[in-house]
């Protein structure tokens, strides 16, 4: 009986599959070619490199207390000899406190943004499945797939067209003020 009940359900499946649309999404690279992923990798960038720089000054102001200290450590006094290797290990540990954080919130803000993008995508995708009437879309893992159901050029062009519109709103409301 079961087999009975497989066998129709196949032969159902087969007989209409030609009335469902399948498509498919290679996430990887609607990411890597939409302007919002430019956008972000950018913006993130800016972000690492004041915090790289900062970080870097005062690794140099270390390394200059340090060449201090071997210079003129046999000339100070006591004092000033444990003064000094105080401050040494003192902005040490503050720098080193400095980098495990900015490397904690660089994680942070990259997974932020990429689930922001994520987001982005997965609406974008559903709206296109609706517009075009696409009752399956198939995405990660896929071992084949034929071009010609690949709607991953058009999930692209709609994150641009998002991206441009959003970015003339923001220009406007920045004139505006």
């Amino acid at each position: 009986m079961v087999a009975t009940l497989l066998g129709v359900a196949a032969q159902a499946a087969l007989a209409t599959d030609s009335d469902y649309r399948i498509a498919v999404v290679d996430p990887n690279r609607v990411v890597e070619q939409s302007p919002q992923y430019e956008a972000a990798r950018d913006a993130l960038q800016r972000e690492i490199e004041d915090r790289e720089r900062d970080l870097r000054e005062q690794q140099e102001q270390i390394a200059a207390l340090q060449r201090q200290l071997e210079r003129d450590g046999s000339l100070m006094s006591e004092s000033e000899l444990q003064r000094l290797q105080n401050d040494i290990r003192s902005r040490t540990r503050k720098v080193k406190y400095a980098r495990d954080e900015f490397q904690d919130d660089f994680a942070l803000r990259q997974n932020e943004l990429r689930t922001k993008l994520s987001r982005q995508v997965q609406e974008v995708v559903v709206e296109l499945a609706k517009e075009q009437k696409i009752d399956l879309i198939l995405s990660d893992g896929l071992v084949y797939t034929n071009p010609r159901i690949d709607i991953s050029d058009l999930v692209i062009e709609r994150l641009k067209q998002e991206f441009d519109k959003s970015a003339a709103q923001r220009s406007d409301s920045a004139t505006s003020r």
